[in-house]
């Protein structure tokens, strides 16, 4: 097969689907049955880094007894909890427009997120991706996920591409350091709800405020014959 010469490589949650606040209360309500009282905004501020990555994080933040067996029910309370809000999940402004514009113009693209399956399926459905057509790498097929580079690396490999030739498109500080540990190009999009200033910080070479004006401004970034 030939190698193509760029791609994008997309996270799912708040930057393809409006899906963090839905995470956000999924994993509220997993570490309130777990007795682990945490304000909403720290959580929120590390959506976008892998699960395992998560739990260890906030766990270390309350001081609780950090142990394979709260950490795995966590996990589940999450992915229960994630579940029951799937019908609420939509794409993001012009999410849809974006992937359909990149396959006419022949621009090869997947997804790459530190969600499992068990919870990305809800948001692949609701986006009308199918990971039996399009690559899509999830947790369960890496060592490590964001900000590790790994994701996108394994993305970049199933588009048989250069990493170093791809635009990452994240909404979290997460992705932008993975790209950057990549040595790909970052481009962060506004609607995860991290600021301008902190998605430049962690790497992002341009920033826009969602899916439908990264395709308004799609020339600036992407490569043409």
């Amino acid at each position: 097969m030939a190698r193509r010469d760029s791609a994008f490589l997309f996270d799912l949650d708040g930057t393809l689907v409006d899906s963090v606040y839905q995470h956000v209360l999924a994993w509220k309500q997993a570490l309130d049955a777990e007795g682990i009282e945490l304000a909403v905004w720290r959580i929120h501020r590390k959506i976008g880094m892998s699960g395992g990555l998560f739990t260890n994080i906030l766990l270390r933040e309350t001081g609780m007894a950090i142990t394979e067996d709260r950490i795995e029910r966590l996990r589940r309370g999450h992915a229960e909890a994630y579940a029951r809000y799937s019908d609420d999940i939509r794409p993001l402004p012009g999410a849809r427009d974006l992937l359909d514009a990149l396959d006419e113009a022949g621009i090869a693209w997947a997804v790459a997120t530190s969600g499992r399956m068990e919870t990305a399926a809800h948001n692949l459905r609701a986006l009308g991706v199918d990971p039996e057509r399009v690559p899509v790498i999830t947790r369960d097929q890496v060592r490590h996920a964001k900000p590790d580079p790994d994701l996108f690396v394994a993305a970049a490999s199933r588009l048989d591409i250069d990493i170093q030739t791809a635009l990452v498109v994240g909404d979290s500080i997460w992705d932008m350091l993975a790209a950057t540990r990549a040595r790909a190009l970052g481009v962060g999009l506004l609607c995860g709800g991290y600021g301008q200033a902190e998605l430049q910080q962690a790497g992002a070479f341009r920033v826009y405020e969602d899916p439908a004006d990264l395709l308004r401004h799609i020339d600036e970034v992407a490569a043409r014959d």
